[in-house]
């Protein structure tokens, strides 16, 4: 049985959202999103130019650096407003951009063949300008440099991101085709209270345990990242023949309504999450 096509009605309000091509958003820690313009079986034309040959730019490119610095920003932020100084501020910056470059490389890895099959723009491993072998090096280096970063936070709160970031990976390798995709994203997230909570430099401070609202916040929002992530890779994630949360909504709302209703979700989260910050605290 062939698989309906994406809703684009214009009374489903779609003409206001993204275009649904193949172009990637970058995500961290869920399954990867085949970047092109192109479609399966064409020729793939690496870029040109000295800049796009050039190893640590590679590097930086497969890191999916936008959603890597995002990433570090806003928790980085979180830590500001929770009154951390600032040497324990740029700590988890580190550590956070770190993690999230290790799972930018793994997911580029993974993906390398579907990525090359959808001629994926903006991904040198798949287009062959950095060696698969190469890159699991720099990986294996980060998360050399990742676990005393980690643990710099101290034990407890190294321990969390970790496991953060294993459930990353662990995403990138399975859950991300069927309707559990959003499980990974909501346990990593969900962890990032308790990696701030339990914080302290050199492991000085021990911490308590995170406020649960903050946690099941934390989940909820990252839930509302997955849709938002997921929305540029719905045609080619639906050719191959995925059946994932934000697709199955996709294909019963359309693609602008999914914008819509992650751009809600993660603006609720947030401003509860503010909420409880003020009145409740991050800690318990």
């Amino acid at each position: 049985m062939a698989r309906p096509p994406l809703d684009l009605d214009p009374e489903h309000g779609d003409q206001t959202g993204p275009p649904l091509r193949s172009d990637a958003a970058e995500d961290a820690g869920g399954p990867g999103r085949p970047s092109g313009t192109g479609g399966p079986g064409e020729a793939y034309v690496a870029p040109d130019g000295v800049l796009a040959r050039f190893t640590p730019f590679l590097l930086i490119r497969a890191a999916h650096p936008r959603q890597a610095v995002l990433t570090a920003g806003a928790v980085a932020g979180a830590a500001a407003l929770a009154g951390r100084p600032g040497r324990e501020i740029a700590l988890v910056a580190a550590t956070v951009l770190v993690g999230q470059a290790i799972l930018g490389w793994h997911n580029d890895l993974v993906d390398r063949e579907r990525d090359r099959r959808f001629r994926a723009r903006g991904k040198p491993v798949a287009d062959g300008r950095l060696d698969p072998g190469g890159l699991w090096f720099v990986l294996a280096c980060g998360v050399l440099l990742l676990v005393p970063l980690s643990v710099a936070n101290g034990v407890g709160a190294g321990l969390c991101y970790l496991l953060a970031v294993a459930i990353g990976m662990l995403a990138n390798l399975r859950f991300r085709r069927g309707f559990w995709s959003w499980l990974p994203w909501a346990a990593s997230f969900a962890l990032y209270p308790a990696f701030l909570s339990f914080g302290g430099w050199g492991g000085a401070t021990v911490g308590s345990p995170p406020e649960p609202a903050m946690v099941a916040l934390a989940a909820l929002l990252g839930i509302g990242v997955h849709l938002l992530t997921a929305l540029w890779g719905l045609v080619p994630d639906h050719e191959e023949g995925w059946t994932y949360l934000p697709l199955r909504i996709g294909l019963r709302v359309g693609a602008g309504r999914v914008l819509t209703l992650a751009s809600v979700w993660i603006a609720a989260s947030v401003t509860a999450m503010a909420f409880v910050a003020t009145y409740r605290g991050l800690s318990r």
